[in-house]
């Protein structure tokens, strides 16, 4: 690593110089202490640059049935910062569980994910997804029934999107799952955080109902 280096204001000067040139004013000053906070300085604006780099985040929609479990599940992947569930893919305004569970409303239950691309890629949180769920089964997953529960990748973006699709056809191409993958891939739509009961469900009622779980699939 560099000793220094020129900093932004300084005129050109590199950070030893300008710690000399000011503490030479005051005090007779030590070449070795000069250097040693020259070190600090540079060594702590390092760490400060990677702290911001590793606080960006992006967002990921996902429906894979009952959201207790998709949502337990992904909670706890290495990268992702924090989950919520809700409701999305409708066209009901500000639904409530009465009203989605009908089937009615054409929203799913969903995920909403916040995630460190620098800790997990959305491809890789895409493969764990379509592991955790069953992608073959349209408008059901396990003993739940309705387009509720069907399989949905909302992408945000191009780059999103263009990834979901890569993804859907490695897996769909593997035959990991015996049957085709009928995985939809559509923008994302405004999603509505479902009641407060609903959010870390399993946190709150450990042993409570899911019917996700990793399977040991390649792809």
């Amino acid at each position: 690593m560099q000793e220094a280096w020129p900093e932004r204001g300084t005129g050109g000067k590199s950070t030893e110089a300008m710690l000399k040139a000011s503490s030479s004013t005051f005090f007779d000053c030590d070449e070795g202490l000069v250097k040693d906070l020259a070190k600090s300085y540079a060594l702590g604006h390092e760490r400060g640059l990677m702290d911001t780099k590793s606080k960006h985040t992006e967002i990921a929609t996902l429906a894979g049935g009952c959201f207790w479990g998709v949502e337990e599940l992904l909670r706890a992947t290495k990268g992702v910062v924090s989950t919520e569930v809700g409701y999305t893919g409708g066209s009901l305004p500000s639904p409530t569980y009465e009203m989605i569970k009908t089937g009615a409303t054409g929203h799913t239950e969903g995920v909403q994910i916040e995630f460190n691309p620098q800790e997990i890629s959305f491809e890789d949180l895409l493969r764990k997804f379509f592991k955790l769920h069953d992608p073959t089964t349209p408008n059901r997953q396990g003993n739940d029934i309705g387009n509720q529960y069907r399989s949905v990748i909302f992408y945000h973006g191009d780059e999103q999107k263009i990834t979901a699709t890569k993804v859907k056809a490695l897996v769909d191409q593997s035959g990991a799952w015996k049957r085709p993958v009928v995985t939809e891939i559509v923008a994302a739509m405004p999603f509505y955080p479902a009641e407060e009961y609903h959010q870390k469900y399993l946190i709150k009622n450990p042993g409570g109902y899911t019917c996700h779980y990793i399977r040991d699939y390649k792809f």
